[in-house]
């Protein structure tokens, strides 16, 4: 095997999720931002119109979050949380979630972001069944084109093929099976043939982000929460995504109307100021682990970062710019712009298969013969960021506190790309 001397004497950095020789030598580095916008070491300004990886919600840069981050460490970067000991962030922000949460009375689990997140839930699902003394309920039900994160549970129920090749292993943990996206006949097969007293869960996306922005078909996610209800099948919700204002409502499951066993977060808890994710989780869950009986089960759960002080400090710091500046509010009034927006694009441009949006996530969907690859290298130069997806598709997740011009643009700009690729 051999390799080109300019990509071997490249940066030490391993570059995440790429085809390292196609991006090497083509890298942008971003070195500053403000707002809605980042700014590369070449003196490029480029609207953020994928929030980051779906989190930039408040914009970039604010002083704010900055001075949370600063003061909190002036007094305590952090304290761990094991057993008697706890950080009063911790303590402060597991109350203020509590208190937001679409699960009533919840408990909430904290660690350091999504993929720790869905690790945790994956487990505690299972745990619960073994303190049951269900102990054949062990497999986790995931959907085909969901993405949940990429430590060894998240790749192993990730409904993209990508991420679960090259581990040896059809699944790296075995008790892992995925269903049709949107199919509840299906995952009726499904359950029939594993037999639901086999099943400990399934995890779903309420909107699927990185699959291709796919937002739920009418009735599928409460149809699917009453089946599982039926089977005693654990319900766990990833919002890592969605969670914190990017449907307009605080969680996803408000929108839809769900009440979930517990739900994963992530991202939009700090807007990605900091790192940070967490579970919250329903009582009937909860509940057994904190009897006063010294045969009470201990979960073993945690991490060294688990309820990060300052961590916690910027979230808190968050959630107040969220309330104050009404951003919930205004992702829905950017949700219609987007719909108007994008439905007039697809009307116009014969490249576009289908448009999708929910809250404030779109996706246009590319015909075969225009790569979506090239269309955001295209935007680049435009000075917009967008992101390929699952399926030829194009992100469209800008923070929070973007206009109403900057958002045309930004769709005006894809028609541009798309009406040069058409006169090819």
């Amino acid at each position: 095997m051999s390799a080109d001397a300019t990509i071997l004497d490249g940066p030490a950095l391993w570059p995440a999720q790429a085809h390292v020789p196609s991006v090497l030598g083509r890298q942008i580095v971003i070195e500053r931002a403000e707002g809605s916008y980042v700014y590369t070491t070449g003196g490029r300004r480029l609207f953020d119109g994928t929030a980051g990886l779906w989190h930039a919600n408040i914009g970039h840069s604010h002083p704010e979050l900055a001075a949370a981050a600063h003061n909190q460490m002036l007094k305590l970067e952090t304290y761990h949380i094991f057993a008697r000991f706890v950080n009063d962030q911790a303590l402060a922000l597991a109350e203020r979630l509590a208190g937001l949460s679409p699960i009533e009375n919840p408990r909430i689990i904290l660690n350091s972001g999504g993929s720790d997140a869905i690790d945790v839930a994956c487990k505690l699902a299972r745990r619960h069944w073994q303190r049951e003394g269900r102990t054949t309920k062990t497999t986790i039900l995931s959907r085909e084109h969901a993405y949940h994160g990429l430590h060894a549970y998240g790749t192993s129920i990730a409904g993209l093929d990508f991420n679960r090749e090259g581990y040896g292993s059809e699944s790296l943990v075995p008790e892992t099976r995925r269903v049709p996206v949107h199919d509840i006949d299906a995952l009726k097969s499904t359950i029939a043939e594993l037999g639901a007293e086999n099943i400990a869960a399934i995890v779903t996306e309420p909107i699927q982000g990185t699959g291709g922005v796919n937002p739920p078909v009418a009735g599928y996610l409460e149809t699917l929460q009453q089946l599982c209800r039926e089977n005693d099948i654990l319900v766990i919700l990833d919002e890592v995504i969605t969670g914190f204002g990017r449907t307009g409502t605080m969680f996803a499951a408000q929108r839809f109307g769900l009440d979930p066993d517990l739900i994963t977060f992530a991202k939009g808890v700090t807007s990605g100021y900091a790192p940070l994710g967490g579970v919250i989780v329903s009582p009937k869950i909860w509940q057994p682990f904190y009897v006063d009986d010294a045969t009470t089960p201990i979960f073993r759960h945690g991490a060294t970062y688990a309820g990060h002080a300052t961590s916690c400090a910027v979230a808190m710091a968050n959630l107040d710019v969220l309330e104050r500046e009404d951003l919930l509010p205004r992702v829905t009034e950017l949700e219609k712009l987007l719909v108007a927006q994008l439905k007039q694009l697809a009307a116009q441009r014969r490249s576009i298969a289908d448009v999708r949006v929910a809250g404030f996530l779109g996706g246009v969907t590319l015909q075969d013969g225009i790569a979506a690859e090239s269309v955001t290298d295209k935007l680049i130069d435009l000075g917009f960021i967008s992101r390929p997806l699952r399926g030829n598709t194009l992100q469209i997740s800008p923070p929070f506190i973007a206009t109403n011009d900057e958002l045309t643009q930004f769709v005006s700009a894809i028609d541009h790309v798309l009406q040069e690729e058409e006169a090819k």
